[in-house]
């Protein structure tokens, strides 16, 4: 009789996978001796490390052109990288001293990882990426493998420390068909490119470096478990089971709703134009997020107000007669604007960001207002702010809105803003809970540290009874009250945020038939029972074991 062995992450992706373990290829040992470089030959190492550089970033542009949504938008972002001039001028200041280009290499980017996990937020997060970048140059430089993830010959499970985004985003899904990594949260780019490409995924398994490469491994996404020693039949039939769960989902239609009708607005994050096409091709019935920072990531100057305007009349065209939520800006913390952007600060997350910022550049606002009202066409386009704190904030964001023919509202990210529900609704026509904010708030977690991905998790208590208390506010005052975080594409939880009160449920393109299929199975009473019990619950892992029992 084998014995099982069960350990724990946070389930990112939902589905049960039953296949052997693979690893990812290690990255490249620098040698024991490295001698110095003589002077006459410093300016051919530092022509062999840009060399190097090139041709990573070449291959990584080459993958991103043969990749989609946020798949390419990552690659295409790690191959700037891997061009940055800062890195390379730190990296050739480093060789002109003698020392020789690989070891220039990893010291420098060392330097860099320091600095961006002091500064926090997304420059802490992008320390995998730079990692990452720094593995394959040295491979190249070395003449080694490139660092990654290997061809498996059949279907396997990827096991990691850590996923670079551009190991994730070059994913065969028919050969790896579950990802697990110890390291990583539940908004991390592994986590988001992952959900995009249907992979089941658990980030944040401790113990994971004792399992070897070929143990038969079943996962479980939603539950978060990884099993191992799992009898063999026991396991297909889990795998069958979901396999059923899966095809429920290929084949539903919409529109959302629960099993007794209740209809449920389920609605698309987006981010351009071409995401809102992708969306209203889909069963959305609407957008609940747009993201506008993402369209001027790379901007050196603040866009005119006409092309602001081009941009958002395809978002909102997208979608004629429908429902479309704009965000205002929400730059800075892990969306820094170059010219939104100027002060570096010790805690960005907790800084000038969002609504903030026009504060002291007040025109970043009314301009992007008045795209909004050139691009809405006369028709009363949902707009709503990131950050706010304060009524007085609130109470201005909206007053600027109307003059403008815009319906008002804002984001709830800080705790503030839910214990006070009731009377920023004075003011606003509606609130959108961003679960993602508002839980690093509440827990006092960097929602993009590793380490803390138990505490960053939507299904904390005390998030749940958060988002209860805005819903509860909403339905007295009578205005909608929706969700736009990663908690809105938990099929469960979505469930749990219907029976408390959540009018709409907005998340991204792909996870909107996994959430109407769940829906279609639940009632009113089912999600409101679910709701209630899981409030009482006290942690995450008991809040999910309360709404699987619930919710079937």
């Amino acid at each position: 009789m084998s014995t099982t062995t069960e350990l724990r992450g946070t389930g990112v992706v939902p589905g049960v996978a039953h296949a052997p373990a693979i690893w990812t290829a290690p990255r490249p040992q620098l040698p024991e001796h490295s001698p110095n470089i003589a002077e006459e030959g410093r300016e051919a190492e530092a022509g062999r490390f840009q060399a190097a550089a090139a041709a990573v970033s070449s291959r990584l542009s080459q993958r991103a052109s043969h990749a989609t949504g946020v798949a390419a938008n990552v690659l295409e972002a790690n191959a700037s990288m891997a061009s940055d001039k800062g890195w390379h001028k730190a990296i050739i200041k480093k060789i002109k001293t003698g020392m020789p280009s690989h070891l220039a290499v990893a010291r420098a980017t060392d330097e860099f990882v320091v600095m961006f996990e002091k500064i926090g937020g997304l420059m802490a997060e992008r320390t995998t990426d730079l990692k990452d970048i720094r593995d394959r140059v040295i491979a190249e430089l070395l003449g080694k493998p490139e660092p990654g993830v290997p061809t498996p010959e059949r279907p396997s499970i990827l096991l990691a420390d850590d996923l670079a985004p551009a190991d994730t985003a070059g994913l065969d899904p028919t050969l790896v068909i579950g990802l697990v990594t110890e390291l990583g949260g539940p908004t991390s780019h592994t986590a988001i490119i992952s959900r995009q490409l249907g992979i089941p995924c658990i980030v944040a398994v401790s113990g994971l470096q004792h399992i070897a490469a070929g143990t038969e491994l079943l996962i479980d996404g939603a539950a978060g478990t990884l099993t191992t020693g799992m009898d063999a039949v026991d396991a297909e039939a889990l795998v069958k089971a979901d396999f059923e769960r899966r095809e429920a989902i290929r084949s539903w239609r919409g529109p959302a709703q629960l099993a007794d009708g209740t209809p449920v607005d389920v609605l698309a994050n987006v981010q351009d134009g071409a995401g809102a096409g992708r969306a209203a091709a889909s069963q959305a019935q609407g957008i609940g997020l747009f993201r506008t920072e993402l369209c001027f990531l790379s901007a050196e100057t603040e866009p005119s107000i006409k092309e602001q305007a081009r941009i958002y009349r395809e978002v909102i065209g997208a979608f004629p007669g429908k429902k479309v939520v704009v965000r205002t800006l929400d730059a800075g913390s892990d969306k820094p604007l170059k010219f939104a952007n100027f002060d570096e600060e010790e805690n960005p997350a907790l800084g000038v960001r969002g609504l903030r910022l026009a504060t002291g550049q007040p025109s970043l606002l009314t301009n992007q207002l008045d795209a909004i009202k050139a691009a809405s066409d006369g028709k009363a386009t949902w707009v709503m702010a990131p950050m706010v704190a304060t009524i007085d904030e609130a109470k201005d964001f909206a007053e600027q809105c109307r003059t403008r023919g815009l319906k008002p509202g804002i984001m709830v990210e800080i705790p503030a803003v839910a214990v006070q529900a009731d009377k920023f609704l004075e003011h606003v026509e509606f609130l959108s809970i961003g679960t993602n904010d508002l839980t690093q708030y509440t827990m006092a977690a960097d929602r993009m540290s590793p380490q803390l991905a138990s505490l960053t998790d939507p299904w904390q208590p005390a998030v749940l009874s958060l988002i209860g208390m805005t819903a509860a506010a909403g339905q007295r005052a009578g205005k909608p009250v929706g969700v736009c975080g990663e908690a809105a594409a938990d099929p469960h939880l979505a469930c749990v945020l219907v029976g408390l009160g959540v009018t709409s449920l907005s998340m991204a393109v792909a996870a909107i038939p996994a959430v109407g299929a769940q829906l279609a199975r639940v009632t009113t009473e089912q999600c409101k029972a679910a709701a209630e019990a899981v409030l009482a619950a006290r942690s995450t892992q008991e809040a999910r074991d309360i709404a699987r029992a619930q919710l079937g």
